[in-house]
């Protein structure tokens, strides 16, 4: 992008109605910078070996990833497997299979929610889940990072919804290369959120941005500069903290009667990328 630092990305949940095959085809026509890879939109087996061939032709850089379980505890987008050791199972089979076609990407992790409300505990499998795979992905070339969550998230997908909070796990998992995943949708109301950015913006791994509505569903973000986030001043303060990675588009809009999902999603990436550049020129 020509006036703001950071690479343009997109995450593939943002055009959840196309294929892998499309998304790969339509960002490279798009100038699409980065591509954050979900491995949902992926198949098994010989057909899925085609398409992360097909993403290494493409020569379209992966900046990060979004395994297809991604909570040390079951969550309602995940419940299966339901025991921590699966899951940290899971989560190494996505590395081993997906960082070769990613080297020096971020892989993404959510903590899921406390388990039976017992944070103790589920904090702690958390700990566990990082320390035990952090060094994995190391070994692969890749690093981890843990994203809170918005608080309508609580008891379903997260345990932990501020950046201090992030802060605290990754330092009290104690592992080398754990980061933070920093989404604008999900922080933006914390009131101390962008001075977490500038005191610790050595953590921020990856950043997602789209914008804010009152939800009607769990799904129903908005396009960027369409809404109350702030971003430009963010992705000031992200600059001046030295956040020098990828800037991520990550929209989900369905079970909504005005849909994203419905419409032209080549003009969504041009209307994102477009009020990008205008949030950091804006807040120059």
């Amino acid at each position: 992008m020509s006036g703001m630092p950071f690479a343009f990305g997109m995450n593939e949940f943002t055009t959840q109605p196309w294929s892998f095959e499309r998304d790969l085809r339509e960002y490279a026509d798009l100038g699409v910078q980065a591509v954050e890879l979900c491995e949902a939109k992926l198949a098994e087996g010989a057909a899925g070996r085609a398409q992360l061939k097909a993403l290494r032709d493409s020569g379209l850089p992966v900046c990060s990833v979004q395994p297809a379980v991604r909570t040390a505890v079951p969550s309602a987008m995940q419940p299966s497997p339901k025991g921590t050791d699966e899951r940290i199972a899971a989560y190494r089979a996505s590395l081993e299979r997906l960082a070769p076609v990613a080297p020096g990407a971020v892989f993404v992790t959510n903590t899921g929610p406390a388990p039976d409300g017992d944070m103790h505990r589920g904090l702690a499998e958390d700990v566990r889940f990082h320390r035990e795979l952090a060094p994995v992905a190391a070994d692969l070339g890749v690093r981890l990072a843990v994203e809170p969550l918005n608080p309508i998230s609580l008891n379903a997908e997260t345990m932990i919804w501020t950046f201090a909070q992030g802060v605290e796990l990754i330092e009290r998992t104690g592992v080398e290369g754990l980061g933070l995943c920093l989404d604008t949708w999900n922080l933006w109301q914390d009131p101390l959120l962008e001075e977490g950015i500038r005191s610790h913006g050595e953590l921020i791994s990856i950043l997602q941005v789209s914008d804010w509505r009152t939800p009607r569903s769990g799904m129903d973000r908005r396009s960027v500069g369409t809404g109350p986030i702030p971003t430009g001043r963010l992705l000031h303060a992200l600059a001046e903290s030295g956040y020098a990675g990828a800037c991520v588009v990550e929209i989900f809009s369905q079970g909504v009667p005005d849909s994203l999902y419905d419409g032209d999603l080549r003009a969504l990436i041009r209307q994102n990328r477009d009020a990008l550049e205008q949030a950091w020129e804006g807040a120059a």
